[in-house]
């Protein structure tokens, strides 16, 4: 996987640093996304709603650059060709490093799923907990799930061992979790889903951000994967395609039981959470390539916290920011800062 672009050259120092600074883009833009999609969620009254409308006007979008983007259809015929390689390369016995790089498992075009709970849970937690605690919980799921990931060389980059930096940094990221949670009141949920979440304790209701935070660093490592085979564009693609699909089915189940009424908010900012995550999935692609899943996961903490700390200061939703949101801010500053430095030194960059 040296081709991949780790550091060790001239060449791959740029892309080390390049993908440091598109993980904090990255976690910026995830940030602002949570919030068009939690404010589109509560207009909505149904934040399912709004999970697939942000999928789906992403997918458009996709759509649109496939009819107009040659290398798009190229790279997703790659794609096609990777998993009918795997299945003949399986039969064959091949174990070629060759015909492994060509090749793609099904269920690693299945990041979609992930990212669908994700954005699912951004509509329907993000007005009652608040921009910094829904990332707090994120973050911390992501860096436990990018531990296991990289250990197990899941994603397009080599397996990365448990260094005890690390899971120092995994447990302090979980403290962080259970100090934003303490002392917040509960919250009753609107919309559809009510039936389900109706009553959930606040400390309850954080674990869906941190499972989502857990799919998050699984959903990045299987894109990269597709990304190696058939470019950013095309794992893009099949992310959103795999993720408006889903949520499609389940907003459909759940429309059918509550009816069809909704009103749709005028104003078109709230719709743009799809466009972002377009752009934020395709350097993600690029950018667990040449950092892995972990250090991916620690750049963009810096973007998350910086931009919804200052979003929940300027234009607070729910109950704003609190001394335990800023408490578990800090501890998951120390948990990246304590994570970073359990860096191997193939991470590093020396």
């Amino acid at each position: 996987m040296g081709s991949i672009g780790l550091p060790g050259s001239g060449d791959a120092r740029g892309r080390y640093w390049a993908g440091l600074g598109l993980g904090v883009s990255i976690g910026a833009g995830v940030a602002v996304q949570a919030r068009l999609n939690g404010e589109l969620g509560e207009r909505l009254g149904d934040g399912l709603a709004a999970a697939a409308i942000s999928f789906g006007s992403g997918l458009a979008v996709l759509l649109v650059v496939l009819a107009v983007h040659p290398r798009l259809r190229a790279g997703l015929a790659r794609v096609r060709a990777g998993l009918r390689t795997n299945t003949r390369s399986a039969a064959a016995g091949s174990h070629s490093a060759e015909s492994v790089a060509a090749r793609l498992r099904w269920w690693e075009l299945l990041g979609g799923l992930c990212g669908a709970f994700f954005v699912a849970s951004q509509g329907l937690t993000v007005a009652m907990l608040g921009v910094t605690v829904f990332t707090v919980a994120v973050v911390s799921g992501q860096l436990v799930s990018s531990l296991v990931v990289d250990r197990l060389g899941a994603g397009p980059a080599d397996r990365t061992p448990v260094t005890p930096w690390r899971l120092a940094g995994a447990a302090l990221a979980l403290t962080a979790v259970v100090a934003t949670a303490a002392g917040r009141p509960d919250n009753a949920v609107a919309g559809p889903a009510s039936d389900i979440l109706r009553g959930v304790p606040t400390a309850v209701l954080v674990l869906l951000p941190a499972l989502a935070g857990i799919g998050l660093a699984w959903q990045q490592a299987v894109n990269g994967r597709v990304g190696v085979v058939g470019g950013p564009l095309s794992a893009t693609f099949v992310n959103f395609a795999v993720g408006t699909a889903a949520l499609l089915v389940v907003e459909v189940l759940l429309r059918v039981r509550v009816g069809w009424s909704m009103r749709f908010p005028a104003e078109p900012w709230l719709y743009l959470g799809g466009l972002i995550g377009v752009v934020f999935i395709a350097a993600a692609v690029l950018a667990v390539r040449w950092i892995g899943v972990l250090l991916l996961g620690l750049t963009s903490v810096a973007g998350q916290l910086s931009m919804s700390l200052l979003l929940d200061a300027v234009v607070p939703t729910g109950p704003g920011l609190s001394l335990s949101a800023l408490i578990g801010c800090l501890l998951t500053f120390v948990a990246v800062a304590v994570a970073a430095r359990g860096r191997p030194g193939g991470e590093a960059d020396n």
